[in-house]
């Protein structure tokens, strides 16, 4: 991984936004810039960095990170579900198949904690007792392990709004998702989880909650999409301090974006209003968490994409383009 050094003179050449003419834009989401071809959809991971449902700034690597960090989990557990990745011709590109998305984000928690407004320990501390429908007992604490993972779903947000909290059997009765359907989202998405943690604990992490998304085919197949298991889409804590530092009243050791939610919450900030701009410190630092959760995941070590990473893009998908339409 590279060093702090490396990583702030590298700063001003990251990923913001893409201008590919030779590829049909479909959208442009919080993080990523998709396109299409044919059946396919091309996903372009930026440096952009989202928490509170709102765009803080920009992180060095960020997307690369992201991208490469997908694909590692994607084939790891290949084997439970099917999912949408094809092929990934640059370091911030995935090739995906064209699906139909479910209209419902699947957050997975093993642990009580969080700083944001739908934040299990958030709602459980302004003294809510049934939260997504799960009733949870008196006498809970912060950071603590819950006996079984649960699901929290939240509908997807549009247009930059706010994700809504929804129970599961919400989800059937407003017809979002077939009672049969859900019932396979539920099982996969703990299976997931599972298969997460595992792999997590070897690592020396454990992995707290994360978000799935999912989406069917023409055929109603369901396949898991988006991303998975990325210091973006969940919480990572170091396994090894853990006990101590709960113990001691501490937050745990995270190797993911939550330590930039409790620096933004800890000024008072807590995704009300317009955000203040991303810190360069916390972005350099973000940077390098991200870099060593990826090194610690995969047992490989981060090797950075070349810069300008628009250029190194556009030059790959060309390339990848010319393949696919003429072998």
């Amino acid at each position: 991984m590279l060093t702090d050094a490396e990583i702030r003179q590298n700063a001003a050449m990251r990923l913001d936004a893409i201008d590919l003419p030779f590829l049909d834009r479909v959208a442009s989401g919080k993080v990523r810039e998709i396109f299409r071809v044919n059946d396919f959809l091309i996903l372009v991971v930026t440096d952009r960095l989202s928490a509170f449902d709102r765009i803080l700034g920009l992180v060095p690597y960020k997307g690369q990170v992201l991208n490469q960090l997908s694909t590692f989990w994607f084939d790891a557990v290949s084997d439970i579900t099917p999912h949408h990745l094809l092929e990934s011709p640059d370091p911030n590109v995935s090739v995906v198949r064209l699906l139909r998305p479910l209209p419902v984000e699947v957050v997975v928690r093993g642990y009580i904690t969080g700083v944001t407004s739908t934040a299990l320990w958030h709602r459980y501390a302004q003294g809510e007792r049934t939260i997504y429908g799960i009733d949870f007992p008196d006498g809970l604490h912060k950071n603590e392990q819950l006996p079984e993972p649960i699901i929290t779903p939240t509908t997807k947000a549009r247009d930059g709004g706010h994700d809504e909290r929804i129970t599961e059997n919400e989800i059937v009765e407003r017809g979002l998702v077939s009672e049969e359907l859900w019932r396979q989202v539920h099982e996969t998405a703990i299976a997931l989880f599972r298969r997460g943690q595992a792999i997590a604990r070897d690592a020396g992490l454990i992995l707290v909650d994360t978000k799935y998304e999912f989406g069917t085919d023409e055929n109603g197949v369901l396949y898991l999409i988006d991303e998975i298991h990325t210091p973006d889409s969940s919480r990572f804590w170091l396994s090894g301090s853990y006990a101590e530092r709960i113990a001691g009243g501490q937050e745990p050791e995270n190797f993911d974006k939550e330590f930039v939610r409790l620096h933004y919450a800890a000024r008072g900030y807590r995704g009300e209003g317009e955000p203040f701009p991303l810190p360069v410190d916390l972005a350099v630092e973000t940077s390098a968490r991200y870099q060593a959760i990826y090194e610690m995941l995969t047992g490989r070590d981060f090797v950075p994409g070349e810069l300008p990473a628009d250029a190194r893009i556009a030059r790959n998908l060309q390339a990848w383009l010319q393949r696919v339409r003429y072998g």
